[in-house]
């Protein structure tokens, strides 16, 4: 089936360079994942994104600079729009895992690590 990765398997070391991804990211990049967590309230009802995060938020956690990427949070960018959960149900996301620095073109939303091409399911 498709691997499942937690939130504590996502990077190796933190430092004041900022987070080492982990072998396992390392080696499914580009492959299909699963991941469980919380799905943050979004910036505007209808999107196609959204942030998983490893515990439930009250608040949006958008970050200025990826050197402030909290290390349990992942974007997701759905395949197709789905109708967004309350922040305090488990989900968990299937999609391609993404790795690196990246901006987001219509958003300016930078982050670390991203789901491509996902759906998700309540838990």
């Amino acid at each position: 089936g498709t691997p499942l990765i937690g939130f504590d398997e996502l990077y190796s070391a933190f430092s004041p360079l900022g987070l080492t991804f982990s072998d396992k990211v390392i080696d499914l990049t580009g492959e299909k994942v699963r991941i469980r967590g919380f799905m943050a309230p979004p910036l505007k009802a209808e999107s196609d994104f959204f942030v998983l995060t490893a515990i439930p938020m009250a608040l949006c956690p958008f970050c200025s600079t990826d050197t402030d990427w909290p290390d349990n949070i992942v974007v997701v960018y759905l395949d197709r729009s789905q109708t967004f959960v309350q922040p305090n149900r488990t989900i968990e996301v299937t999609g391609r895992l993404d790795r690196g620095s990246w901006v987001d073109p219509e958003t300016g939303f930078v982050s670390q690590l991203r789901l491509r091409d996902a759906r998700y399911r309540t838990v």
